[in-house]
């Protein structure tokens, strides 16, 4: 009997094995963790994204440049296949108000029990044999056979063929470490940078300081100083910006434009609204060391009626308490006017409205990748054939969030997963003969 090992206990590793154990292969599923699927049960905490449900060709556009490589993939497994496969474990799928497709139940683990129990008790043949906290240290001075670290010391293991699915370079505490990264590039595999996708950032402030001589803030430090000033953090850390829109414009000169909330942190910013533009923010600051976004606090309030609210006299309220009455500003969204703006930009109307509608906030760093939701960057596409196989390793397979591809979540993630997982799976039983 042929036998294939999978590396890796994610979903595109779990579904590769599936896809080869229902062709009576017998699979060796290894993980460096106690238990498989960590990072699928941390997806599904609050909620499980499983997919999307708008059209085939706006969901392939959420791929961005590796388009054409993952719509292939996605045309034999798609959404609407990856409900059905949900529905053939017992799972039931439902569509939200936003298009997401979540389980009736919203949970993660139930699908993953059934599934496990599936893998290892199919209706015909053997299962997958699991094999925990087994770490994979690359291959044997023979350059075929693996070998894996465990508990007990070192030990090796050989296989007609080899599905990788060792994910990305985020959450290493749940597996996603990259360190196959060098294992790979020492066999001649290309891999582009893992860089953090779907991440939050650093912003650069201006910091004011009394003026020589003077106990009034006056002067302007030329130089932005990384991170929120003290007052701020210390006061709106976690706290969310709700109802609100940003734009970006990209170095070719178009501008990206979507409206949402975000959260802003210790040092910076993150959250939905931020998570859906990183991927150009990031670029961004790795070509020129920062990115500016404009922030628009009141998007559902027309620039005119900002000016004229604004503008209105306010005899002998404070200034906070007039952007409160007039146009319902106050909260996190005042403080952050306060936090970029001058005291004399605060008090010039024309200026102070244009802030609201337009209000510049430079980012300086992506967050650290092990803080990102998932990672950019990976396995060249340009190296593998169109099973998913690297060409210059023969009966190696690669798959999952290890391929150098990203997304923005909404279920975009996990649906390529799957999708590319099954193609590395196919692909083994076709360099299997079988």
């Amino acid at each position: 009997m042929k036998r294939v090992i999978v590396i890796g206990g994610g979903p595109a590793g779990l579904m590769a094995a599936e896809v080869l154990i229902e062709a009576g292969v017998a699979v060796d599923l290894y993980d460096a963790m106690p238990s498989v699927g960590r990072k699928f049960l941390l997806a599904g905490k609050g909620g499980l994204n499983l997919t999307h449900s708008e059209s085939a060709d706006r969901f392939a556009e959420r791929y961005g440049e590796r388009r054409t490589q993952i719509e292939v993939l996605l045309r034999s497994f798609g959404a609407q296949q990856l409900r059905e496969w949900a529905h053939g474990l017992g799972v039931e799928t439902f569509v939200g108000t936003s298009g997401r497709v979540f389980p009736t139940d919203m949970k993660a683990a139930p699908l993953l029990r059934a599934w496990l129990n599936r893998l290892r008790h199919p209706a015909q043949g053997a299962g997958v044999q699991f094999h925990m906290r087994h770490r994979w240290l690359g291959w044997a001075e023979d350059g075929h056979t693996l070998r894996f670290e465990t508990p007990q010391g070192e030990v090796t293991a050989q296989a007609d063929a080899v599905v990788l699915a060792l994910g990305g370079g985020s959450w290493a505490r749940l597996g996603s470490n990259g360190a196959w990264v060098p294992l790979l590039a020492a066999r001649g595999v290309a891999v582009a940078p893992l860089l953090p996708a779907n991440c939050g950032f650093d912003v650069a402030v201006q910091r004011r300081l009394p003026a020589e001589g003077q106990a009034v803030p006056v002067q302007v430090v030329p130089a932005p100083t990384t991170g929120w000033s003290e007052h701020f953090a210390s006061r709106f850390a976690g706290q969310p910006f709700k109802t609100v829109a940003i734009s970006f414009t990209h170095a070719q000169g178009q501008t990206s434009q979507r409206k949402g909330e975000f959260v802003a942190t210790a040092s910076g910013v993150e959250g939905s609204l931020i998570y859906a533009a990183s991927n150009l923010l990031r670029d961004e600051i790795i070509r020129s060391g920062h990115a500016t976004l404009h922030l628009d606090l009141l998007p559902d309030f027309t620039p005119e009626r900002v000016r004229a609210e604004v503008a209105h006299p306010r005899g002998s309220k404070s200034l906070s308490s007039h952007l409160k009455s007039r146009l319902n500003l106050d909260g996190i969204k005042t403080a952050l006017l306060h936090e970029l703006l001058s005291k004399d930009e605060m008090h010039d109307a024309a200026k102070l409205a244009a802030a609201i509608k337009a209000l510049p906030l430079q980012l300086v760093a992506a967050r650290p990748l092990d803080e990102a939701i998932s990672s950019a960057g990976g396995v060249l596409f340009e190296v593998l054939n169109d099973d998913l196989m690297c060409e210059a390793l023969p009966g190696v397979f690669c798959a999952g969030e290890m391929l150098d591809w990203e997304a923005p979540t909404g279920g975009y993630l996990l649906t390529a997963c799957f999708a590319s997982g099954r193609q590395a799976g196919e692909g083994a039983l076709r360099f299997l003969g079988r």
